[in-house]
């Protein structure tokens, strides 16, 4: 490193110049000059470059009171700083990752025969929105008051926008930091999304809450079994937490396994199954459905179903055929009567014997029919 001293000298007259605040692109005065912003995004490479001519002796770049760069002589610790190209055309150094702490004014001093010069160049550092504050899940009970907050940095400032993921319309949703929901019901549960956004980026994180309410429970269906057979009794509830079922048989808890009665509940849903069931099975049943803030029932009738008897058979297929003999008598006494009293019939003058002898035979002939059948 050569002569220090005047590099140290130099470095005080561009902090000098630097100080006296220097206009941009100011043509009046053509040794102290200032370029147009510079701006990277957070983790960007920048590079810095100024001119340099035929009568320059000494040039440095520096970042505020510190000397990054002596013509090839590295001054600054930092490793992401490093040199690009110095000859009489120009000066150019570099720097990687680009951070915020980054951000500020760099000079380009110059030292020339006659008197030192510099440029001046501000860099910006834009970084992407980092949401940082943000509730934890929650989980309320109904009828409360709910503040969601999110906070997040980034520069740009970036916008805050919160929404509820619901697939209606009707989903909440805040451009501000705190999203407030009072007396939320059931139906505001679910996923809330906050979005932190600025011209560089989006960031998004998300919050579950939940809202605890008592069991509602469906009006129970009465169910018709045939004696001997399998019946099931179901029990539908909505509550969070999920509810607890008991099943009642007047004042007495059936419990599971409990004379040939299985009891199968799956969230929402309980089953009281019979497997056989008895006479003694056919009746009222009581669903209750319980969690921590309170319960809900409904009754169920098990009733009786008859199925059709040999006999009960045997009864309505004899009133069928005696409906169909009735009418087949009819049908055939007008037949015969017609038979007798058609043209060249020889009747010996009492013609009404006859026609009540003819039916009456038939009856008797059809009802034989029968009972050799039965």
């Amino acid at each position: 490193m050569k002569n220090p001293v005047f590099w140290v000298v130099l470095t005080g007259i561009g902090i000098a110049l630097i100080q006296q605040g220097l206009p941009v692109r100011s043509q009046g005065d053509s040794n102290n000059k200032q370029m147009d912003n510079i701006t990277v995004r957070q983790g960007e490479t920048v590079f810095l470059s100024c001119s340099q001519g035929d009568f320059v002796t000494h040039t440095a770049w520096l970042n505020r009171s510190s000397i990054l760069y002596a013509g090839e002589d590295k001054w600054s610790v930092d490793p992401r700083v490093s040199l690009v190209v110095l000859n009489q055309a120009e000066f150019t150094i570099k720097i990687t990752d680009v951070d915020l702490m980054d951000e500020g004014q760099y000079t380009c001093a110059v030292q020339t025969v006659s008197r030192p010069r510099t440029t001046s160049v501000h860099i910006i550092v834009q970084v992407p929105p980092k949401i940082v504050n943000l509730s934890k899940d929650l989980v309320v009970n109904e009828g409360s008051n709910v503040t969601l907050m999110c906070l997040a940095n980034g520069k740009p400032e970036p916008a805050i926008v919160w929404r509820m993921q619901s697939s209606s319309d009707d989903g909440l949703s805040s451009e501000t930091e705190v999203l407030e929901i009072p007396f939320i019901t059931r139906q505001r549960a679910g996923t809330y999304e906050c979005t932190a956004v600025n011209d560089i980026a989006v960031d998004t994180q998300t919050v579950e809450l939940t809202v605890n309410y008592p069991p509602s429970i469906s009006e129970g269906r009465d169910v018709g079994v045939t004696l001997g057979q399998r019946g099931v009794l179901l029990c539908e509830a909505d509550a969070v937490p999920e509810a607890d079922f008991e099943w009642y048989r007047d004042d007495r808890r059936i419990f599971n396994d409990f004379d040939g009665i299985a009891i199968e509940d799956s969230d929402a849903f309980s089953k009281l199954i019979f497997f056989n069931v008895s006479e003694t099975d056919y009746g009222n049943y009581t669903c209750f459905a319980t969690n921590k803030l309170g319960s809900a029932n409904t009754s169920i009738l098990l009733y009786e179903v008859i199925e059709p008897t040999s006999s009960t058979l045997l009864q309505v297929e004899t009133a069928s055929v005696l409906e169909m003999t009735s009418s087949d008598l009819k049908q055939r006494a007008f037949e015969n009567n017609e038979l007798w009293e058609g043209p060249g019939a020889v009747q010996d003058g009492n013609s009404g014997t006859s026609t009540v002898f003819t039916p009456t035979c038939l009856l008797l002939i059809i009802l034989l029919q029968l009972l050799l059948k039965f």
